[in-house]
């Protein structure tokens, strides 16, 4: 897939600023020159080196003296789902799950805004518009799509997926808070999973796993996963010890 990617594309770094995942951390990120051609091909490519998308901009990150962001992604050939994540299916049996296209739909930011004051308040997020939220999502250059499920016609999830020519990119998802026991982050990976499967892609990537975060530790529970150390993709099958994931300069 990274032949797709033209030999002049320029990257472009950014100044530090606060990291978004761990407290009283800086951060750098390294941008695709947001003024070049992007297709959906590229794109793949590039996600095959780490990079994912917010809105139409293409990025990694690219922190001096810190390697904690790693991507992550799941190869659809060897999955398989866990006794938990067996019962989050059968948990969630009576969801109506459905794919439309990204849009400010309002049923679809109300649930958004309510997700992000929950989960994230004070995050910068929490007070998005609708066409920020729409800009946040989507792409004109990139092939996505929204899964929905539904409990009696009413949204309760939403997962934001970028369908690649390799595999699916999970965007963004959120969901109504008050269903805790449904564990509906997980149920979203897991339909992922089975589309990528019945499209016949090689794998679902998950955005960046980081050992200090707690948040993040949902990603290794989908197994064996992948993570990009050094340059290359290599699979684990458990929890990784941190000195054998931790990337070198």
């Amino acid at each position: 897939m990274t032949e797709s990617i033209p030999p002049r594309l320029a990257f472009y770094a950014t100044h530090e600023h606060p990291c978004s995942y761990l407290a009283g951390k800086r951060s750098v990120t390294l941008f695709a020159d947001p003024t070049a051609e992007m297709t959906n091909e590229i794109y793949g490519g590039l996600a095959e080196l780490g990079f994912r998308r917010s809105g139409s901009h293409v990025y990694r990150p690219a922190c001096n003296g810190c390697r904690e962001c790693v991507p992550i992604r799941v190869p659809v050939a060897g999955f398989r789902s866990n006794r938990a994540q067996r019962r989050v299916w059968n948990r969630n049996r009576d969801l109506e799950i459905s794919f439309t296209q990204p849009s400010d739909d309002k049923e679809h930011f109300d649930l958004y805004r309510r997700y992000q004051r929950s989960r994230h308040p004070g995050g910068g997020m929490d007070d998005d518009d609708p066409e920020r939220y729409l800009t946040f999502l989507s792409s004109p250059w990139c092939k996505t799509e929204v899964i929905e499920f539904r409990l009696d016609g009413r949204l309760v999830a939403a997962a934001v997926v970028d369908r690649m020519p390799q595999g699916l990119s999970a965007v963004y998802t959120y969901f109504d808070t008050t269903e805790c026991d449904r564990s509906l982050g997980t149920l979203a990976v897991l339909q992922q999973m089975k589309w990528a499967r019945e499209l016949e892609l090689s794998a679902i990537y998950l955005g960046y796993w980081i050992a200090e975060s707690a948040k993040m530790n949902y990603k290794t529970a989908f197994r064996p996963y992948e993570l990009f150390v050094n340059g290359a993709w290599r699979r684990f099958d458990d929890h990784p010890h941190r000195q054998i994931i931790k990337p070198s300069r």
